[in-house]
């Protein structure tokens, strides 16, 4: 007969194992869902947003700010064009007197993406 006994020690150590890649998997699960949401923003963003000449909507891209083994931290931008993003998101005063109104588009879509993110983190973690 085999003896399957296990020391405390080793025990410790498997389960620590075990922890270590389940936290390794959970890690890159968020981080997958972190881009999705941040490609989802700026889809969003692109749709939505004021069109004169459509150079504004285009201009609108999704960067890695900071990424580690465990981390991702993202930006949603426009490309040299965040002045003209704030005044067309809370509009902005005429030169001949009044104000032209704003066109949220910026701000609907982030919360659609923040949403989406913590549906895909409980999905996600469900799932296992």
């Amino acid at each position: 007969m085999a003896n399957n006994s296990i020391s405390p020690d080793q025990l410790a150590s498997v389960v620590m194992e075990g922890l270590k890649e389940y936290a390794d998997l959970a890690a890159d699960d968020m981080k997958k869902a972190v881009r999705k949401a941040g490609t989802s923003v700026r889809k969003e963003i692109q749709q939505n947003a004021p069109s004169d000449t459509g150079v504004y909507a285009k201009s609108w891209a999704v960067k890695t700010e900071k990424e580690t083994s465990d981390s991702i931290q993202l930006i949603v931008h426009s490309k040299n064009r965040y002045q003209l993003a704030h005044l067309l998101e809370h509009g902005h005063a005429k030169r001949g007197g009044g104000r032209v109104a704003g066109k949220a588009h910026i701000a609907p879509a982030e919360e659609k993406a923040v949403r989406q993110l913590e549906e895909e983190i409980e999905r996600s973690l469900q799932n296992g």
